[in-house]
C-alpha cells in the first residue's frame, strides 16, 4: 500500500516540477523593479514570482513528507522482506558537492546585491557546475549499487532508496533548467545586473531548499 502511495507521489512530483519551472521562467520573474521601488525598499510587496516560489516549496515539502512517511510505514510493517541498505560512500562526496553548490549560489546572490557582476558570474557558474557534479555522483552511486546486485526489485529498502534519490534529482533538474536560462541571459551582451537580481535570488532560495531536503533524506537513509 505504501509503495503505491509513493509512486503516486512521484507522479505528483513531476507535476510540481513542471509548475515550478513554468512559474520561475514567467515574465514577472524576469521583469526588473522600477528604480523608485528599489529605493523605497519594494514597499509595494513581494514580487508575484517570489510568492509563487514559496507556495510551490510548501507543496514540495508536503510531497517529500509523504515519501518519508511512506518509507517509515513500509519499514515498520515489513514482513521479513525489508533489508537495511548500506548507504554508498559516494553519497558523502555528493553531499559535500551539494553543500558547495549552495554556497556558490549564495556567493552569487551576494554579488547581485552588491552589483558585482564578476562575483555573480563566478558564483552562478560554479553553483550550476557543482549541482551537475552532484547529479553525476548520484548516478555513480546507483551504478555502484546495481553492480553489487541491488536493484529496484531486490527489496523495499532498495526501491525506496532509488525512489527518494530520483525524486530529489528530478527537482534539482528543474532548478538547473531555470539556472540555465539565467546563465543564458547573463551571457547576452549589454545585460544589466538589475535584470538578473530576482532570478539569482529565487534560484539561490531553491538551491538552499533542495540542500535542506537532501540533508533530511540522507539522515533518514543513514538512520535506517
Amino acid at each position: 500500500m505504501s509503495l503505491t502511495v509513493a509512486f503516486v507521489a512521484l507522479l505528483a512530483g513531476v507535476v510540481v516540477w513542471g509548475l515550478l519551472a513554468r512559474k520561475l521562467t514567467a515574465k514577472p520573474w524576469e521583469r526588473s523593479a522600477a528604480p523608485e521601488e528599489i529605493e523605497a525598499g519594494s514597499t509595494a510587496g513581494l514580487p508575484p514570482a517570489k510568492i509563487g516560489l514559496w507556495a510551490l516549496l510548501a507543496v514540495v515539502t508536503s510531497l517529500f513528507g509523504l515519501f518519508i512517511s511512506a518509507y517509515y510505514m513500509r519499514m515498520e510493517h515489513a514482513h521479513g522482506d525489508w533489508t537495511p541498505l548500506a548507504v554508498p560512500r559516494q553519497l558523502w562526496v555528493n553531499t559535500a558537492l551539494l553543500v558547495l553548490s549552495s554556497a556558490a549560489m549564495e556567493w552569487a546572490r551576494g554579488g547581485a546585491r552588491r552589483a558585482q557582476m564578476d562575483r555573480l558570474r563566478t558564483g552562478l557558474t560554479a553553483g550550476g557546475v557543482l549541482a551537475w557534479a552532484f547529479l553525476a555522483g548520484q548516478l555513480l552511486a546507483w551504478r555502484q549499487l546495481s553492480a553489487s546486485g541491488y536493484f529496484v526489485a531486490s527489496n523495499p529498502a532498495v526501491a525506496f532508496f532509488y525512489l527518494l534519490t530520483a525524486v530529489h534529482g528530478l527537482h534539482l533538474l528543474g532548478g538547473l533548467f531555470v539556472w540555465g536560462k539565467t546563465v543564458f541571459r547573463m551571457a547576452r551582451p549589454g545585460v544589466e545586473l538589475v535584470d538578473l537580481r530576482l532570478s539569482v535570488e529565487l534560484c539561490t532560495v531553491y538551491w538552499h531548499y533542495l540542500l535542506l531536503v537532501w540533508l533530511v533524506l540522507f539522515a533518514v537513509l543513514l538512520s535506517t
